[in-house]
C-alpha cells in the first residue's frame, strides 16, 4: 500500500448530537456524514481517559473516502461527564454494553456495512457489546491485556507506582481518579479506575478474574472478523500484551499484526495510531473494510 497519502484538511464536517443510551444517560456523539454513495458506516470506540476529539483526524479523513463515521463520548468523559466526577457511578461494562451499545444502534443500516475501529479500550469492548452481530469488521490499534508484566522494565517500574503510590493519594483526595492532574488523560469515574486497577493485576486482565467468568463466554460468542494492530514501541500494550488478551475472541477469525514504528513514524507509542502522521494506518483499515487484505503497509 503506498505510503504517499496525506491528510489535507476536513471536507466534511462533524455534526454533534446526543445519543440517549438504555438506561436514559445522554451520550455525545459527533457524526460525520459521508456524501453519496457511502461505502459504510464507521463507530470509533476509544481508549479509557481518551475524549472523542482526539479521534477527529481519522473520522474526517474516513469522511472524506466515503464512510459516515461517529466518534463518542463514553460516560464520565469529555462531554458526556457531568458537572462533577464525584460520587458518580460509572463502570467500564456501561461503557460497552449501554454506550458503544447506543452508538450501534444508531449507525447500524440494512443496506450499509457497519465496522467499527477501536483502540485500546476500544477493543475490549467488542466482546462486551450486546449487539455485535451488527459489527461486520473491526480493526483495532493498542489493544492489550494492561498487565505490567508484560511491560518493559523502566514502564513496569512507572506503571506499578501509579497504581500504588501515586493514583490512591489522588483518588483518596479527589473521590475519583484525577488523570488530568498529572496529564495522562481526561478524569475518570471512580469504579472505572477501581476496575482497571485491579484488572492489571492479571497477565490476561478481566479473563483472569473469578468474577468475571461470564465475560468468556460474551467473547466466545462473537463471530466478527478482527484485525488487531500493535506498535512495537507501544509499551502498554506491546504485541504479547496484544496476544495475551486478544484469545478471548476463540470463535472469531483474528489476524494480528506488529507495526514497526522506524518504517516512516518515528514514535507511535500508545496514542500515536491516530495522530496525522499515521495516515497509512488509516489506509490500510479502510481498504481492509472494503475487502483487501490487511496488513498490506506492514508488510515487506
Amino acid at each position: 500500500m503506498s505510503t504517499q497519502s496525506s491528510f489535507n484538511g476536513p471536507i466534511c464536517e462533524g455534526q454533534k448530537n446526543k445519543l440517549i443510551a438504555k438506561d436514559g444517560y445522554p451520550i455525545s456523539v459527533t457524526k460525520f456524514n459521508a456524501k453519496s454513495p457511502v461505502k459504510g458506516h464507521i463507530i470509533i470506540a476509544g481508549a479509557t481517559g481518551v475524549p472523542q476529539k482526539f479521534y477527529r483526524r481519522f473520522a474526517e479523513y474516513a469522511c472524506e473516502r466515503g464512510f459516515s463515521t461517529l466518534t463518542l463520548d463514553y460516560r464520565g468523559i469529555g462531554e458526556s461527564k457531568p458537572a462533577t466526577l464525584k460520587g458518580f457511578k460509572a463502570t467500564y461494562l456501561d461503557w460497552a454494553q449501554l454506550d458503544l451499545a447506543a452508538a450501534v444502534e444508531e449507525m447500524k443500516s440494512e443496506t450499509v456495512p457497519l465496522f467499527i475501529v477501536g483502540h485500546s479500550f476500544g477493543g475490549h469492548a467488542l466482546g462486551l457489546l450486546p449487539n455485535h452481530q451488527y459489527v461486520k469488521k473491526f480493526y483495532g490499534f493498542a489493544v492489550g491485556a494492561g498487565w505490567s508484566g508484560w511491560m518493559p522494565l523502566f514502564e513496569r517500574i512507572r506503571v506499578q507506582f501509579l497504581w500504588h503510590i501515586v493514583l490512591p493519594v489522588i483518588v483518596a483526595v479527589k473521590g475519583y481518579m484525577a488523570w488530568s492532574k498529572l496529564g495522562m488523560g481526561e478524569d475518570l469515574p471512580i469504579d472505572i479506575y477501581k476496575q482497571w486497577k485491579y484488572w492489571c493485576r492479571f497477565p490476561h486482565y478481566f479473563f483472569d478474574d473469578p468474577r468475571m467468568k461470564e465475560i468468556t463466554t460474551l467473547y466466545q460468542d462473537v463471530r466478527t472478523p478482527i484485525v488487531v494492530a500493535n506498535a512495537l514501541d507501544d509499551y502498554w500494550a506491546s504485541p504479547k500484551s496484544r496476544d495475551a488478551f486478544i484469545q478471548g475472541y476463540s470463535n472469531a477469525p483474528v489476524e494480528k499484526l506488529d507495526i514497526d514504528p522506524k518504517r516512516g513514524f518515528g514514535t507511535i507509542g500508545h496514542m500515536g495510531y491516530f495522530k496525522s502522521f499515521a495516515v497509512p494506518l488509516w489506509d490500510d483499515v479502510l481498504a481492509w473494510f472494503m475487502g483487501a487484505q490487511a496488513g498490506n503497509y506492514y508488510r515487506e
